[in-house]
């Protein structure tokens, strides 16, 4: 008999799959079979075969010894020789925040498999030593997602526990994420909501100002931070998460991002990618957030918005409130 300890990185976690990713030579079939066969105890008790652990339990193998001995391990040649790029915003032992330039994708689609900005960070991860992509171990894993020609701060899980707490406090809206764009035309008051609902039609969404079949409520503020030459940098915030939300909704209005040959129109000098920008990330936790409690009240923004700084030279992302 051994005894182990769960530790935070792994909580709640299912015990068939901690076991397999704990032990290198027990198969997730092997994990359940033991489990079925009682040669498993959690703080004492049998577990039940869908038992998830929580950090501080103790777990009692009654299996022979050699299961316990680590697996021969063997390079992997991808992520090992994987030429690695990311503007790293913060990073703590669970996980990270990356500003994903425009133009990668998040992750890979039919025009893409290899760039991708998952690949990079789980090569960087795996370059360090952080994480050693073994069997039925947690890999790190993208929070949110942002458009492809979309630039700004994604979030990243380093272990499970960062995983489930980080979606855990997207669903409930306590990470707030505010977006710089650039609009055409001029805005009469300095703060305003738009709100409606938006209806899939082939890559495109439409808006509407009452429901219908199919149609999703869109909410997004925003605020107007610098206005010139018919072009305002408005600072936007999601209340709801809908695809193309802030580019479709702007542009109902009559104020079309800059760039937004889809929702606006081609600009002269062709601008490669629409002027929207993920660039600042607040942690407002309401209640316990587990192994990210420490980052309860802080914000993070990215160095620098490209077109921010091409239009409006005096704005700095770092010192907005």
């Amino acid at each position: 008999m051994k005894q182990f300890t769960v530790g935070a990185e792994t909580e709640d976690r299912r015990l068939d799959r901690w076991l397999s990713a704990t032990f290198g030579r027990i198969s997730m079939a092997q994990a359940q079979k033991i489990i079925r066969q009682e040669q498993v105890r959690v703080n004492g008790k049998h577990p039940r075969a869908d038992a998830r652990v929580r950090a501080g339990d103790e777990v009692r193998l009654y299996i022979p010894d050699e299961w316990f001995e680590p697996p021969e391990r063997r390079p992997d040649p991808f992520y090992g020789s994987f030429r690695w790029k990311l503007d790293i915003v913060y990073e703590d032992e669970n996980m990270l925040l990356v500003d994903k330039r425009p133009g990668l994708l998040c992750h890979a689609d039919e025009t893409e498999k290899v760039d991708t900005l998952v690949n990079h960070a789980r090569a960087y991860l795996y370059q360090k030593g952080e994480w050693l992509n073994e069997k039925g171990a947690f890999a790190p894993s993208l929070c949110n997602r942002i458009d492809r020609f979309t630039g700004g701060i994604v979030l990243i899980a380093k272990n499970e526990a960062a995983l489930h707490a980080l979606d855990q406090k997207i669903r409930a809206r306590e990470i707030v994420k505010q977006y710089l764009c650039i609009a055409h035309g001029r805005f009469d008051r300095e703060t305003g909501l738009l709100d409606g609902y938006l209806t899939h039609v082939g890559r495109r969404v439409e808006v509407s100002k009452r429901p219908a079949p199919g149609a999703q409520r869109a909410q997004t503020g925003y605020r107007v931070l610098c206005q010139r030459d018919n072009l305002a940098l408005l600072e936007c915030e999601l209340f709801t998460g809908r695809t193309h939300q802030i580019r479709a909704q702007l542009a109902a209005a009559g104020h079309p991002l800059l760039g937004d040959a889809q929702y606006g129109r081609a600009e002269k000098g062709g601008r490669q990618y629409q002027a929207l920008y993920a660039y600042r990330v607040v942690f407002a936790f309401r209640s316990d957030a587990g192994v990210l409690e420490g980052l309860k009240g802080k914000s993070f923004a990215v160095k620098s918005v490209p077109f921010a700084r091409e239009y409006f030279p005096e704005f700095d992302p770092a010192k907005a409130r």
